[in-house]
This record gives structure tokens, C-alpha cells and sequence, in this order.
């Protein structure tokens, strides 16, 4: 039986910004005044740093306009930016099996199922983080996440339109060497907004969680 929740679809906002809102969700789901709750946005270019990001994984650029956040969720260092889905799940794991390896492959579940419908077939690698295609290995969603007190935020970052030059230019992306990373576009040969991919997240998202999700205006959300 599905459980009702809540998705806001938001546009650009400022990596800080999408922060805040997190947190400030997570206080209402860990009290029990929010439901399960989606965030779908897109970020201004930023590098993001997680607990196990070391130096030396940033080689930026002179000149190049990216913010760079160090964040509580796990992981190494990732790059956000314009045409990239990001989702930040709110999710209560008491609600969902206080499991948070199978939550990880939930979320790998997930990304997988939004690809499918647009014909992108997708797949986890043993012993690599995120979502890849294979032959050759080619990383095309990101995936970090953070859990206090049962309560999720952070999420992952599914790469639909962009160059996806500043993964492997201006940082060591999630501590790999030379991996490669691509796109839905690359991978179908033609655009894709980010627009098409939305409903595909968050029917997935319904699917693997057993979530109705309700859409909400950012009017909705709390102070």
C-alpha cells in the first residue's frame, strides 16, 4: 500500500539555498509534521565536497565561474550545474526498513527506472559508486547521501544536458581516476530537457518507495 508524500519541482537554486530547505524539511519529517518529501531542482555550477573528499581532487581552472561547498552528505567531490536533475529525498527510514545499504540501492533502483522510458539502459558496477552505462564504462548519475536520526537528505545527481567536462577537468570526480561520464543526450544523440526527465523521477521514485507523490508550490514550503 502506498504512502502519501510531498515532491516540490523547483527550478535553478543556489546550492546553499537547496541546503537550507533540506534542513529545514528534515526537521519537519523527523517531527513527524511532513511526510516523505521529493526535492527536484537543478543547480547554478558547484563543486561539492563530501566527508571523504581529500586534496588534490580539485584541479579548477583560473577563471572558471563554479562555486565550491564543502557538505555533510558522503562521498568525494562531484560537480552540479545546469541540465543536471537533482533529487533530495526527505524520507523517514523508519518508514522504509532503517536499512541504509538497501536504501542506497533503492536510489540506484530509482535512477535506473527513470532512464528506462526515455531508452537510456542503465546499470550499477560492483565496486563503483553511482549509476553507469557499460561498454565502456561511462558514469552518468551520482549518488551521495547524508542520515541523521533516521532522516535522509542529499540524494543524487542524474546528468540529462551538459558538458560533462568539468567531471574529469576540474576535479578527480567521486575520487576516480579517469573515469568517463555521459549523458542522456550524449547517450541518445539528441537534447533532452530536464523537464522530460522529471515525471519519469518521481514515477520511479513512487514505484520503488510506495510513495504517492503530491505535487506542492514552493509557496507550501516552510519558513
Amino acid at each position: 500500500m502506498s504512502r502519501e508524500g510531498h515532491v516540490f519541482q523547483l527550478e535553478r537554486v543556489p546550492y546553499i539555498e537547496a541546503w537550507e530547505l533540506q534542513r529545514s524539511l528534515a526537521a519537519g519529517v523527523a517531527a513527524g509534521e511532513l511526510p516523505d518529501t521529493v526535492v527536484l531542482l537543478e543547480h547554478p555550477p558547484v563543486i561539492t565536497l563530501g566527508r571523504r573528499a581529500e586534496p588534490g581532487e580539485l584541479h579548477i581552472p583560473e577563471g572558471a565561474e563554479v562555486e565550491i561547498v564543502e557538505t555533510d552528505r558522503g562521498g568525494k567531490s562531484t560537480y552540479h550545474g545546469p541540465g543536471q536533475l537533482v533529487c533530495y529525498p526527505i524520507f523517514d527510514l523508519t518508514r522504509h526498513g532503517q536499512d541504509v545499504k538497501r536504501y542506497c540501492r533503492d536510489l540506484e533502483e530509482a535512477l535506473i527506472r527513470t532512464m528506462r522510458p526515455l531508452g537510456v539502459e542503465a546499470t550499477r558496477i560492483e565496486g563503483l559508486t553511482g549509476i553507469w552505462l557499460e561498454a565502456p564504462p561511462r558514469k552518468i548519475a551520482s549518488i551521495g547521501i547524508h542520515i541523521s536520526k533516521w532522516v535522509t537528505t542529499h540524494g543524487y545527481a542524474l546528468n540529462v544536458d551538459l558538458d560533462p567536462a568539468p567531471f574529469t577537468d576540474w576535479i578527480t570526480a567521486c575520487g576516480i581516476e579517469d573515469a568517463a561520464f555521459t549523458t542522456i543526450a550524449r547517450e541518445l544523440g539528441r537534447p533532452v530537457a530536464v523537464d522530460v526527465v522529471r515525471p519519469h523521477a518521481v514515477a520511479a521514485l513512487e514505484e520503488v518507495f510506495q510513495l504517492r507523490l503530491e505535487e506542492r508550490a514552493p509557496a507550501a514550503l516552510p519558513a
